[in-house]
């Protein structure tokens, strides 16, 4: 492994880390409203009965393996989209990163998230499950299998997944995550890079347009991403949830036919918000990381 890829694999975790503790809150509202849609008026409704349900610790619930699984997924994601850079640079006859084009990087970023996915799907799906624990009790208070309120931690869901459902158990959900993470990544870095290249001045270099259009840039990649990625999303959530035994498309429709298909774009606004802040707080401390790394190494 080249001091680049290092560089690369540490400032992904850096950038997860920061994010993560901005967007969380936001997050645990989107993935409840994704599960739960009849549950919850709007965004706002959402928020507002967890906090009093069960105060701010509510909101950043999943927190832990929110945190492992955007550490190992983007460490794994820019240390490969990286590397997949050079690759293209060096299949199209190319001597830097700054002269590939939208779609390349796009490219780029699409081969990257195969790596990153399979670090992601197992935290997030024990994410999901601690995000939505106390919907899942209720259901089973209602059906008369439970009238006891536990707290579980995240170490104590998954112990409980590799019990019953052993170590495949934590890859449920992978294809549905590899069907959303390539062409969402791809849309991420082209979205990135493009807005990047839009705020350049002439004859400047991207990683000098500075704090805040790297922000901005950030930012939008996140919204490319769950512009077109969130109805993959919603279903991803609720097949790691529920754990149905019929197919991801046919699942799908099953949701579409029951609920109609507005309902998986349910949660949509809290991840714009999210997404904007969080991804732009992930890529402006993936370039400071970046520099800073690279004056060691």
């Amino acid at each position: 492994m080249n001091s680049t890829a290092i560089i690369d694999f540490f400032s992904g975790i850096a950038g997860a880390t920061a994010s993560v503790f901005v967007g969380q809150p936001l997050d645990t509202i989107k993935t409840k409203l994704q599960t739960f849609p009849t549950h919850y008026k709007h965004f706002f409704d959402c928020g507002q009965k967890i906090f009093h349900e069960n105060g701010l610790r509510a909101l950043y619930a999943g927190t832990v393996p929110s945190l492992l699984a955007n550490a190992a997924e983007n460490g794994i994601l820019f240390m490969a989209y990286g590397q997949s850079q050079n690759l293209i640079c060096f299949l199209r006859h190319k001597t830097d990163h700054e002269q590939l084009n939208t779609f390349e990087n796009m490219a780029a970023g699409s081969f990257a998230a195969v790596f990153s996915s399979v670090a992601l799907c197992p935290t997030e799906l024990v994410k999901c499950r601690a995000q939505t624990l106390n919907e899942m009790q209720k259901m089973h208070t209602l059906n008369g299998e439970s009238t006891v309120y536990k707290k579980i931690s995240p170490y104590n869901i998954t112990r409980n997944i590799i019990r019953t459902e052993g170590i495949r158990g934590l890859f449920h959900g992978l294809t549905t995550t590899l069907i959303r993470e390539c062409p969402g990544y791809g849309c991420f870095f082209g979205g990135y890079e493009l807005t990047r290249t839009i705020l350049m001045n002439e004859n400047q270099k991207k990683e000098d347009i500075g704090f805040i259009k790297t922000w901005v840039s950030g930012g939008m990649a996140g919204i490319c991403f769950w512009i077109f990625m969130f109805p993959i999303d919603a279903v991803k959530s609720r097949i790691q949830v529920f754990k149905p035994t019929i197919s991801f498309p046919r699942y799908t429709l099953e949701i579409i036919q029951n609920e109609g298909f507005m309902v998986l774009y349910a949660g949509l606004l809290p991840t714009l918000i999210r997404t904007f802040l969080a991804t732009g707080t992930l890529f402006i401390t993936v370039e400071k990381t970046r520099l800073f790394l690279s004056q060691i190494f």
